[in-house]
C-alpha cells in the first residue's frame, strides 16, 4: 500500500508529531522551530506531587500544551477529541484515516508492541500518528522511531487507553485548516515572551528558575534529612525526570538553543545567536548535574557530593536566568512587537 505521508523522526514525540503534520500541510517548520514557538522550555519541583511515591521533578510543560500554543501562535484550526468508549474512539480514528486525514494520537508505552522490552515503562503521553490502515493493522508514524511501524487494532486500542497517571482515554488530535500564510516572526515573538514569563515571572517557588534554586536547596538537605538509601532514591528520580522520562532535561535546553539559532534571522537579530550558544552550555551544565548526580546514586563518587550538585544547580538557576532576561529586552526591541 503506498502512504501518502512523509514518515521524519525527531527527538522528541510531541514536538515531532507537529513538525510532521504541518509539514504533510505544506507548512516546512523544524522541530526546534515548534519547540520554540510551543515554549517548551519549563522548570518545576512540586514535593507535594508525587511519582512513584517521590516527589515530581518536570522539565517540560504539561503534555499536549506544546501543540495547544504552537497551534494557538500560528493560527492553526486544530480538533482534540478524547473518549469514554474504546471502540468509539477506535471508530472516529478508523473514520479519519478512511478521509486520509493523519491524526496523532496519545498512548502509554508499556504495551506499544514495537518498542524494545528495556524501553518499555509506565508514561502515558507517547505521540503517534495514524497514517493509514492495512487489514487489521494501522500504520503508525512514531517521531521516534526510523520507520513506519504497524500495530493490529487491539494493540492500539489497549496503548490508547492505557490506565495509570495521566492515563490518554482514547485522545487523539488533527489539523483542519492551516492559514494561508503563517507568520512565523509573530510566532516566534509569542513563544519567546512565554517562555519568559513562565521561567520568570510566575509566581511561587517551585516553578521556573526559582523552581531550579529551590530543587537546589532540597537536593542539599538530602544526606542529612533522609537515609542514604531514601536519599539517593530521590536523587535518582530527578535524573530519571531528566534524562528518561520524555520530560525533556538537558535535551530541550539543545533544542531551545537551536531554536534561538533559527530565531536569530528570522528577528533578524544576531544577539540571538549569543543566547543560544549560552543555551546550548547550559544543557552541558545539566548534562554534567546528571552525570555526577548519577555518580552519587551508584556509589561510584570520588568527588562528587549532594553540596556539589546543588551548587551545580545554583550556577544553572542564575545561568537560565541570565538567558531569559536578555531574551525580555530583545524581544521588547522588536519592530511590530505585540
Amino acid at each position: 500500500m503506498k502512504i501518502d505521508y512523509q514518515h521524519k523522526m525527531a527527538a522528541h514525540c510531541e514536538n515531532g508529531a507537529i513538525m510532521s503534520l504541518l509539514n504533510h500541510y505544506g507548512v516546512e517548520l523544524s522541530e526546534a522551530m515548534i519547540f520554540g514557538i510551543g515554549s517548551g522550555i519549563y522548570f518545576s519541583h512540586i514535593p507535594f506531587i508525587k511519582l512513584n511515591g517521590l516527589p515530581l521533578t518536570s522539565f517540560r510543560p504539561w503534555p499536549g500544551a506544546i501543540f495547544k500554543r504552537a497551534a494557538r501562535a500560528l493560527d492553526l484550526d486544530i480538533k482534540v477529541i478524547r473518549f469514554s468508549n474504546p471502540e468509539k474512539a477506535m471508530a472516529a480514528l478508523d473514520s479519519n484515516l478512511e478521509k486520509g486525514i493523519p491524526t496523532g494520537m496519545v498512548v502509554g508505552v508499556f504495551y506499544l508492541d514495537y518498542f524494545p522490552e528495556p524501553y518499555r515503562f509506565h508514561f502515558n503521553a507517547h505521540n503517534i500518528i495514524g497514517v493509514g490502515k492495512e487489514d487489521d493493522k494501522y500504520i503508525i508514524s512514531d517521531p521516534i522511531m526510523e520507520s513506519f511501524e504497524y500495530l493490529p487494532y487491539d494493540s492500539l486500542k489497549k496503548v490508547r487507553f492505557a490506565q495509570g497517571l495521566q492515563a490518554p482515554k482514547g485522545k487523539m488530535y488533527y489539523i483542519q485548516s492551516v492559514p494561508e500564510n503563517v507568520d512565523i516572526r509573530i510566532a516566534v515573538i509569542k513563544g519567546i515572551k512565554r517562555t519568559v514569563k513562565e521561567m520568570m515571572v510566575l509566581p511561587g517557588p517551585v516553578i521556573g528558575v526559582r523552581g531550579i534554586k529551590y530543587l537546589s536547596k532540597k537536593v542539599r538537605s538530602y544526606p542529612k534529612k533522609f537515609s542514604p538509601r531514601d536519599a539517593s532514591k530521590r536523587l535518582g528520580q530527578i535524573v530519571r525526570m531528566q534524562e528518561e522520562i520524555g520530560t525533556g532535561g538537558a535535551g530541550f535546553r539543545f533544542l531551545f538553543a537551536a531554536f534561538l539559532q533559527e530565531a536569530s534571522a528570522v528577528l533578524e537579530n544576531p544577539k540571538l545567536n549569543d543566547l543560544s550558544a549560552r543555551m546550548t552550555q547550559i544543557g552541558d551544565m545539566w548534562r554534567e548535574f546528571a552525570v555526577h548526580a548519577s555518580r552519587i546514586v551508584k556509589e561510584r563518587n570520588e568527588v562528587e557530593t549532594y553540596d556539589s550538585i546543588a551548587d551545580l544547580l545554583l550556577d544553572i538557576s542564575e545561568e537560565e536566568k541570565m538567558v531569559y532576561r536578555e531574551l525580555a529586552t530583545v524581544v521588547r526591541g522588536v519592530r511590530g512587537n505585540r
